[in-house]
């Protein structure tokens, strides 16, 4: 798929088209988002959209939050870095995020590797995102299969919208 070039404005509609933001949670999600930790072997693991100012959770395991100030957000990294799969093998060495809160403070972010989830048309919305606190490597096989993962939360999503809306 080609993507779009686009500025954040263009995304943020498309975001917003979805209606996702602030929806509750929904068992669908959490058992999904459950299931990638157990996979993943790690402690954190999320559903993130990347909004103007935050990044919100549609569901996550060990986070315990519903949303975070993009400054804690890796996931906004992982949306503007273009790419369809963001690792950080130790967030602590990495220039982008070793000044974040959430890698300085708790929850003591060391690995991330965050899946993009786009919409239909292209859009980076946010990442199946999992996390550890210790650095690690992400295999190949691992890495798809994270993608194949987000690329079904864009499925379950997008299967919802009104044919006005897509």
């Amino acid at each position: 798929m080609e993507l779009p070039t686009c500025s954040n404005a263009d995304r943020l509609k498309a975001l917003y088209r979805h209606g996702i933001l602030d929806s509750p949670r929904e068992e669908e999600f959490d058992k999904l988002v459950r299931l990638v930790s157990e996979i993943f072997d790690v402690p954190i693991a999320a559903i993130s959209f990347v909004d103007e100012q935050r990044q919100w959770f549609k569901a996550e395991v060990g986070l315990y939050c519903k949303e975070t100030p993009l400054t804690c957000s890796i996931c906004a990294h992982a949306v503007e870095s273009g790419k369809d799969l963001f690792v950080v093998r130790d967030a602590s060495c990495d220039l982008r995020t070793t000044v974040n809160a959430a890698v300085a403070g708790s929850p003591h972010i060391r690995f991330y590797a965050g899946a993009i989830m786009r919409s239909r048309d292209g859009y980076a919305l946010g990442t199946l995102l999992i996390v550890d606190r210790k650095p690690r490597d992400l295999t190949d096989v691992e890495g798809r299969l994270l993608q194949t993962l987000a690329r079904q939360v864009m499925l379950m999503l997008e299967s919802r919208m009104v044919p006005e809306n897509r």
